[in-house]
């Protein structure tokens, strides 16, 4: 049987903390949330790899380096609202709850929802809200959002998105620009988001933040 408490400790202190992630609160989310619990059954063995984990529909959860990296640059604060896009089992959702007041989970799969929200009551996750939804849409219902992050590739990100933004808020997304990754962080300021380069990575594309190319003949 395998012993994943090793195996999350280790994933921590060879994928995560070379990464230039130094923020103690992400770093004790990842100890403590068992990622094993959020990731497919018959994949459990690929849960502390440094790769994405498959779920269905070429949807992933992210590689932990990604996810602990783009955590690191948002600075989650402890009364703070967190709206996660694509949130697939659960496993951000969960590292999340560990540092905000409250994370609004939204996923666009009904059975994906009920697998997470067992895994999420089964590890204590009580402030994450799983919200069923188009991920393009947000959910305008419970924001506006101190942070947003988006748990998977964007090659244009919608303004529905970012008007549920708060002023002074921050959102992560890893535009996928061809065959190249590229984490932002955006700031919204007086109304509007400004962003800046974090760090290279990349991850599918999800869907409803797909570019929509012109017809040509």
């Amino acid at each position: 049987m395998a012993d994943y408490k090793t195996l999350r400790t280790t994933m921590v202190d060879t994928q995560v903390r070379p990464s230039d992630v130094t923020k103690f609160p992400v770093i004790d989310a990842m100890l403590a949330v068992p990622r094993e619990a959020f990731v497919p059954r018959e994949r459990r063995d690929m849960a502390y790899v440094g790769a994405h984990v498959s779920l269905d529909a070429g949807r992933v959860v992210l590689e932990p380096r990604t996810l602990a990296k783009m955590l690191d640059f948002l600075d989650i604060r402890g009364d703070e609202l967190v709206l996660d896009i694509g949130a697939g089992l659960g496993y951000g959702a969960a590292v999340m709850a560990r540092m905000a007041e409250a994370v609004i989970a939204l996923e666009d799969d009904a059975s994906r929802i009920s697998e997470a929200q067992t895994a999420l009551s089964e590890h204590g996750a009580d402030n994450v809200v799983m919200h069923e939804g188009e991920l393009s849409a947000g959910a305008p219902e419970h924001g506006p959002y101190d942070v947003i992050l988006v748990e998977g590739g964007v090659e244009t990100m919608p303004e529905a998105i970012l008007a549920q933004l708060k002023d002074g808020g921050r959102i992560a997304c890893l535009f996928q620009e061809g065959a190249l990754g590229v984490v932002r962080i955006g700031y919204k300021i007086d109304g509007e988001v400004h962003w800046r380069f974090a760090f290279n990575a990349g991850a599918p594309v999800l869907p409803g933040f797909e570019k929509h190319h012109a017809f040509t003949l």
